[in-house]
C-alpha cells in the first residue's frame, strides 16, 4: 500500500484501491485491471470467468450453513474517467495515480482519482478476500467501459449470472439508496468545413480554462460553466465587432464530463487583435460575474500564437460552426415533476474537435422519460440538419425504473436503520447506471445501488470521504449477513 493510504480502514478495501491506483484503467484500457482481478481470484482459489469483451466474474461459496440463501451479486465497473488539469504532466496509459489524504478525503494531484468506481471494485475484492464475513452464495461482477459506452453491461450474456439480488456499488452519496436512474444517448455531429487562403498575418489563441467541469449527469444542475459554450459565446460577440478568421476550435474530452477547457485559434490583423484584447477582457469579466458563485477559478487567455498558421475557415463555415455550437442544448432541460430536486431531462455539449475538412461535435443527453430523451435528441438532429451537418445517433441505454415495493429495498433499509439508528435516503439519480441494462437482461433481478461519498467525479477535483468508506463497508458486510 502507498504511504498516503496506509492505516486507512477497512484495510483490505484500501489495499486493493491502492493497487488500482498503480494500474492504468481508463475506458477501453481495462485489460490490466481485469488481469489483476483474475489474479486475486486465483490467489484465493475462487472460481472466475471472463467474457469476450473483458467482463470478469468471481464466485465465492456461501459461508458454511448459508448455502440455501438467495445469491447476491456485487457489481462495479473497472474503467475510470481520465481527466487532468492542463498544467499536469500525466500519461494515463502508463502513469500511476498520485493520491493523498487531505482533511479526511482521499484525492489525486491534478487528475481524476478513479474512486468512481474504484472504491466499489475494491470493496467487492475485499469481500471476496475476507474470510471473517457471513454471507450466502456470492458473485462479484466487474464490467468494462461503463463510462463511455456501457459496453460491458450491454454485452453481458444472459446466462453469465446466477444470483437474483444485485448490489450496484457505483453510487456516490453515503447513506442513500439509489433505486432508479436515467437513460441516455449520444449524438455525434459532423460539420463539413471549407477553408480559404489566409488574409491576416497574425495568429492568436483564445483559451478558457480553470472551470470545474464535473459529471454531466450528477453535476448538470450545479450551474457550472461549459467552457465550449462560453468560448463560442465570446467568439460570436467578437465577430460582430472585429474582423477575424477562425482556424481551429477544440474543447472537452469525454461525453459524460462537462467541458472544463476550450480554445480557438483565430487569424487576425495585429492592430485588430490589440483592440480585441480589452473587449475580450470585459466580456469575460461579465461571464465571471455570472458564474462567480460556482466558478471561482475560471480564467481566459488571449495570446499570440507562434505555431503553424494553417488555413482559416471560409466565412460560411465559420458562421455555421459558431452558431451551431452556440445553439445546441446544454444544461438542465426539465426537472422531475414528482421527485423534488431530481433533474428529469438534460443535455451536455461535451466535445468539439476540428479537422481540415470537418468538425466533430459530441452531445450527451439524459432523461428518466424515454419520450423526453427522444425529443431532446430530435432537437439536436434538427439543428444539425439546419447546419447542413451529418449526424449519427446510436441507440441509447435504458433507464432503471424505481420500485418502491422492492423486497431487497425493504430488507436493506431495515439493516441500515438497525446499524446507524436512522433511515436511509431513498432516491433516483440523473445518471446512467448499469442496473437499467442488467435489469433488462435479467428480468426480476432485485437491485439497489449504494456507495461512499464521492465528490466531483469525472474531474480533477474528484475526492472520496474516508469516513464514509468505512461506513459503506460496515453496511455492506451487515447487508450480506442479513441476506445469508
Amino acid at each position: 500500500m502507498t504511504d498516503a493510504l496506509a492505516g486507512l480502514k477497512p484495510a483490505l478495501l484500501w489495499k486493493h484501491f491502492s493497487r488500482l491506483l498503480k494500474i492504468p484503467h481508463g475506458s477501453g484500457n481495462e485489460r490490466a485491471l481485469g488481469d489483476y482481478i483474475v489474479s486475486v481470484a486465483k490467489d484465493l482459489n475462487l472460481t472466475w470467468k471472463r467474457d469476450r469483451v473483458g467482463n470478469v466474474l468471481i464466485s465465492k461459496p456461501a459461508t458454511p450453513g448459508q448455502e440455501k440463501a438467495n445469491g447476491v451479486i456485487l457489481q462495479g465497473h473497472m474503467d475510470m474517467v481520465n481527466e487532468k488539469n492542463s498544467d499536469v504532466a500525466h500519461d494515463f496509459l502508463k502513469d500511476a495515480i498520485s493520491a493523498e489524504v487531505k482533511g479526511g478525503w482521499v484525492q489525486a494531484n491534478g487528475t481524476t482519482l478513479g474512486s468512481d468506481n474504484g472504491i466499489g471494485v475494491s470493496a467487492a475484492l475485499a469481500v471476496m478476500e475476507d474470510k471473517t464475513l457471513v454471507h450466502g452464495p456470492l458473485e462479484s461482477l466487474f464490467t468494462v467501459d461503463e463510462e463511455t459506452g456501457l459496453t460491458g453491461a450491454n454485452h453481458l450474456g444472459k446466462d453469465f449470472l446466477k444470483g437474483t439480488q444485485l448490489f450496484n456499488l457505483d453510487s456516490e452519496d453515503e447513506g442513500a439508496f439509489t433505486i432508479g436512474c436515467s437513460g441516455g444517448g449520444d449524438s455525434e455531429i459532423f460539420v463539413p468545413l471549407r477553408r480559404k487562403r489566409r488574409r491576416f498575418n497574425d495568429l492568436y489563441r483564445l483559451r478558457l480554462f480553470g472551470f470545474r467541469g464535473g459529471h454531466s449527469g450528477l453535476d448538470i444542475n450545479q450551474g457550472r460553466g461549459n467552457a465550449i459554450r462560453l468560448l463560442v459565446r465570446l467568439l460570436y460577440q467578437a465577430q460582430e465587432r472585429f474582423k477575424f478568421d477562425l482556424v481551429h476550435v477544440e474543447g472537452g474530452n469525454k461525453r459524460n464530463a462537462i467541458p472544463r477547457e476550450a480554445w480557438a485559434l483565430i487569424s487576425i490583423d495585429g492592430a485588430a487583435a490589440r483592440k480585441m484584447q480589452p473587449f475580450l477582457r470585459g466580456a469575460f469579466e461579465k461571464i465571471r460575474n455570472e458564474y462567480k458563485a460556482v466558478e471561482k477559478e475560471a480564467q481566459y487567455a488571449f495570446e499570440k500564437n507562434t505555431g503553424p498558421k494553417g488555413e482559416p475557415l471560409a466565412a460560411e463555415s465559420q458562421s455555421t460552426l459558431i452558431r451551431l455550437l452556440l445553439t445546441l442544448p446544454h444544461g438542465v432541460i426539465s426537472m422531475h415533476p414528482e421527485i423534488a430536486g431530481l433533474v428529469e431531462t438534460s443535455s451536455n455539449l461535451a466535445v468539439v474537435r476540428c479537422e481540415k475538412a470537418q468538425a466533430q461535435i459530441v452531445c450527451s443527453s439524459r432523461s428518466s422519460v424515454a419520450s423526453a430523451l427522444a425529443a431532446v435528441r430530435q432537437t439536436i438532429k434538427a439543428l444539425a440538419e439546419l447546419a447542413g451537418a451529418r449526424i449519427t445517433q446510436a441507440e441509447g441505454y435504458p433507464g432503471w425504473e424505481p420500485n418502491l415495493q422492492s423486497a431487497l429495498l425493504k430488507r436493506l433499509a431495515g439493516v441500515y436503520s438497525q446499524v446507524f439508528g436512522k433511515e436511509p435516503e431513498i432516491k433516483a439519480v440523473h445518471a446512467g447506471l448499469e442496473c437499467g441494462i442488467i435489469g433488462e437482461k435479467y428480468p426480476g433481478m432485485d437491485m439497489i445501488s449504494f456507495g461512499p461519498t464521492i465528490e466531483h467525479p469525472h474531474s480533477p477535483e474528484e475526492r472520496v470521504h474516508v469516513g464514509s468508506v468505512e461506513r459503506f463497508w460496515t453496511f455492506l458486510t451487515a447487508a450480506l449477513r442479513e441476506l445469508s
